[in-house]
């Protein structure tokens, strides 16, 4: 229909219709039905446009939320010129462009601008024939059946650290589980690490998830095996909420051996992805994956890492966002610790080893710093300079005359005579026929004789009935 059309239609209705609250003052605002259904119910005296304008928004809002869950669908995850598109665009403005194959002449300059400008019509010709196959209001709907919902930027749940990506921001966030995405994150450590990872590492990486959780930081991690897997049950041991970045849908378990692991999560944190319900994981979409893991928290920490591996890229969009990043050491004959070696060496990363470490280092400044650990005390250091002096020049062997004993510590020989003293008193040194000698310390533990292992076992007391009577007992 045309705008004349639409003039003409619009003189030939009735003065009330004309007054409708939704149809003229507000006809910039989606006309869907449930718009159209508020609206007539508003023709009513009592109506007022107050009542409409928040269903109008709410109207607006699922109309943004379904299209950016068909641009999720149109365009692959993290792609940047997608990402410029909806920026510059709206998401809304960007699906009708596509539909009609039409890119904004604006936005195909500044792409033509760019160091290394995209192919456009290949790109477009793949968002449309994606967009074509779409159904974004199934994906909602398809998401509420099992319990998912859609996070778009500007909700409640969004989590503002994600915008530092920039073009390469996601679209929106499928969310399952109990957890608030938003909250969670906002005291968040990423733990990563091998897939195939050590005892060791897997021991490393479950210490961080409990200590981190008990101290109120939310794990993030990807929910792999090794490290990840490890660190989230962590978490969950300690009651504490965590963020699991899935590569594929939330609607689909992968690893599949981590079923009850992602069940637990959901109950009691939260499974996230920008890919669409069903969608299964690639190569691809685990490394653009991380990008998400490393913009969630404020610090990440890589437990262990061969030379090649997934954590490392993690770790290198931990720097490109400025975040803090930390690194556990291993066994230096174990290649899986050969990347964490190389990040400290080549000194991008801080040495961490215990996770209170590694919230001092994403912590606040002076409220979060690690407790000092001092080496054990023990007895000899409470005594004076002039005294340990005196005790050193004591022999092992043999014996020394105080004089002796006074000349090789560089002290007075009353000085000397006094510390003897007192070190006898203290069981320090003792007096021998030959003079002043050390005294032999007591081990803390009493050593068994080389030839128990050789002895045979002690045979069993005898029963005293059957032991036969000497001859004295008789009469």
């Amino acid at each position: 229909m045309s705008e004349i059309d639409r003039s003409r239609e619009s003189d030939e209705t009735s003065p009330e219709d004309q007054k409708t609250p939704g149809t003229s003052e507000h006809a910039g605002a989606p006309q869907n039905a449930l718009t159209l259904t508020v609206a007539a119910e508003a023709r009513a005296p009592s109506a007022t446009n107050e009542h409409v304008v928040p269903v109008i928004i709410a109207a607006t809002a699922q109309g943004e939320a379904e299209a950016r869950a068909a641009l999720m669908r149109a365009a692959d995850v993290g792609d940047p010129v997608m990402g410029r598109l909806v920026d510059q665009h709206g998401a809304q403005q960007a699906v009708r462009a596509i539909r009609s194959r039409t890119l904004p002449p604006e936005f195909t300059a500044r792409e033509a601008e760019q160091e290394r400008p995209p192919d456009l019509t290949a790109r477009l010709n793949t968002w449309y024939a994606r967009l074509a196959a779409s159904n974004p209001a199934a994906d909602v709907e398809m998401g509420k059946s099992f319990g998912a919902r859609l996070i778009i930027p500007g909700d409640s749940e969004w989590p503002t650290q994600l915008d530092q990506l920039g073009a390469g921001r996601p679209l929106a966030l499928w969310a399952y589980g109990t957890a608030d995405l938003r909250f969670s994150c906002l005291k968040s450590v990423a733990v990563v690490g091998a897939r195939a990872a050590t005892s060791y590492g897997s021991h490393v990486a479950a210490e961080f998830g409990v200590g981190l959780s008990e101290s109120g930081w939310t794990v993030v991690s990807g929910g792999a095996f090794g490290v990840d897997g490890a660190a989230h049950k962590g978490a969950l041991a300690a009651g504490a909420p965590t963020v699991v970045v899935l590569a594929c849908g939330v609607d689909v378990c992968y690893p599949s051996s981590h079923e009850a692991l992602f069940a637990a999560v959901g109950q009691q944190g939260v499974l996230i992805s920008e890919c669409p319900p069903g969608v299964h994981p690639t190569r691809a979409r685990f490394l653009i994956r991380n990008r998400l893991i490393a913009a969630l928290s404020r610090g990440t920490v890589v437990v262990e890492a061969a030379l090649r591996s997934g954590a490392l890229n993690t770790a290198t969009h931990a720097l490109t966002l400025t975040r803090h990043l930390g690194a556990v050491p291993g066994p230096i004959t174990s290649s899986m610790s050969a990347g964490c070696h190389r990040l400290l060496r080549e000194r991008k990363a801080v040495c961490v080893t215990s996770p209170e470490d590694m919230i001092e280092l994403v912590g606040v400044l002076g409220d979060d710093l690690t407790p000092q650990t001092r080496a054990p005390a023990v007895p000899r250091d409470k005594l004076n300079e002039s005294t340990k002096r005196v005790l050193d020049a004591v022999p092992t062997r043999g014996g020394a005359g105080p004089a002796s004993i006074a000349v090789a510590a560089g002290v007075g020989l009353d000085t000397a005579l006094s510390a003897l003293g007192g070190l006898a008193a203290a069981g320090y040194v003792e007096r021998s026929t030959k003079g002043w000698r050390l005294r032999k310390q007591q081990t803390a533990y009493r050593r068994a004789p080389d030839s128990t292992a050789l002895e045979p076992p002690p045979a069993p007391e005898p029963d005293p009935a059957e032991i036969p009577p000497f001859p004295e007992d008789f009469p």
